[in-house]
């Protein structure tokens, strides 16, 4: 079986994805070759907006790739099998600033023909070009109880993401 990632259309994707968000997780990961971040999320989505396959992903500022989505103009989502359970979790619980936790979940990087940071371990891997990006903010919220359950006084509001998915890897 050869088991390398080949350039699949977004559309084709069989995933149920909520539950790939949700509950299987992601990693949005931005920067360069020189330096780059990672983390993980289950917060975000998939679609078709503006007449484009589109993902969108929340980011506090707070989190360390938040710099690097702010300086970069794309990102990319990775999707893993169950075995990588470990290694999300580490990327979720640990800051890049206070280590190399990509070392440290047993990662290997590798850059997109885009030059986009991603992982070779990935099942699926989603290359991104933002589009539109606002801070949420509480007036705009209609119903209180996300702001209640999610914004409590640590932290602040998360930042949306929308981006272009400009190339889909698949295995």
């Amino acid at each position: 079986m050869n088991d390398k990632l080949k350039e699949v259309k977004p559309s084709d994707l069989t995933d149920n994805l909520i539950r790939l968000i949700a509950s299987d997780w992601m990693l949005v990961t931005a920067g360069d070759r020189n330096k780059f971040n990672t983390m993980t999320a289950n917060w975000g989505g998939m679609g078709y907006l503006w007449n484009r396959n589109v993902v969108f992903v929340f980011i506090r500022p707070e989190r360390y790739t938040y710099e690097f989505m702010e300086r970069n103009e794309g990102f990319t989502l990775t999707f893993f099998d169950d075995r990588y359970r470990d290694a999300l979790n580490l990327c979720g619980t640990m800051s890049g600033r206070d280590c190399d936790k990509v070392t440290e979940a047993g990662l290997t990087p590798f850059f997109t023909e885009s030059g986009l940071p991603a992982f070779a371990e990935a099942r699926i891997v989603l290359e991104c070009r933002k589009l539109y990006a606002s801070q949420l903010t509480r007036e705009a919220f209609l119903e209180s109880e996300p702001l209640k359950t999610h914004y409590s006084t640590k932290g602040g509001l998360h930042k949306i993401y929308i981006a272009e998915i400009i190339r889909c890897l698949a295995r």
